[in-house]
């Protein structure tokens, strides 16, 4: 993985009369590995939208990419500048990336997978089936499907890692079959967050349209019932205290 720290100091004089200048300075921090040995300070200065010289702590210098920036590099390099940037690399950079990895990147978190049916649009297949995996961190996660315990490779598809924006990824997988009787299907799920492979069964004995209508029908009933009470307690309450008046 490829981590990247970076702040701006900005700086923007403008006098009434003149144009306004944007100069600032960049400074990031790069590795990828959790053991820092790679760990890269890069500090950029850059003056309306151009970078004219760079400091790079691999080469251990100021790098000039203008003409005036040459001469500025130059200079800095020359007057003990560049020795004294060098030391962000272990001032700044190793004490945050050393923060980042033990609070952010150690982390894991197991994902809530659902596997269920869906209608199909398949004229070879009765069935589509969906196994969803949510709110897992880090990315990098793998599901495959069983039948029987035997990997499916036909008739499958899958999205892409989606990032909520949260930190957190969603992605789900979907596999057009014709179920048999007694046969088990499953999605295996892989991640760094599970200490081995996790399968999760899918339920046929009651398709999702039908649980549904099951549960809107149990609603309807329950509802009906109370109206129906009500009506009860309603006509009791009127028909208390009424005088019948015979009638010849």
């Amino acid at each position: 993985m490829l981590l990247l720290y970076s702040f701006a100091l900005i700086v923007l004089p403008c006098l009434p009369g003149f144009d306004g200048y944007f100069h600032h300075n960049q400074a990031e921090c790069r590795f990828t590995s959790g053991d820092l040995k790679d760990l890269e300070y890069i500090s950029r200065y850059i003056f309306n939208k151009v970078e004219y010289a760079r400091f790079n702590s691999t080469e251990k210098r100021f790098i000039g990419y203008t003409e005036s920036g040459v001469k500025d590099a130059e200079r800095w390099n020359q007057d003990g500048l560049a020795d004294q940037t060098y030391g962000d690399l272990d001032a700044y950079c190793r004490p945050n990336a050393e923060y980042e990895i033990q609070n952010i990147l150690s982390h894991t978190v197991e994902p809530l997978v659902k596997v269920k049916s869906v209608r199909s649009g398949s004229q070879r297949h009765s069935t589509m089936l969906v196994c969803s995996a949510y709110d897992f961190y880090p990315g990098g996660i793998k599901l495959t499907w069983l039948r029987d315990g035997k990997e499916v490779k036909t008739d499958v598809t899958s999205t892409e890692e989606l990032y909520d924006g949260d930190w957190y990824y969603q992605i789900h997988s979907y596999l057009e079959l014709t179920p048999t009787s007694g046969e088990t299907i499953a999605c295996q799920v892989e991640h760094s967050s599970l200490p081995k492979p996790k399968i999760y069964n899918w339920d046929p004995s009651m398709s999702d349209g039908e649980r549904n209508k099951v549960i809107i029908g149990a609603s309807g009933l329950v509802l009906g019932l109370i109206l129906s009470l009500a009506g009860v307690i309603y006509y009791k309450k009127k028909s208390t205290g009424r005088i019948l008046v015979p009638t010849s």
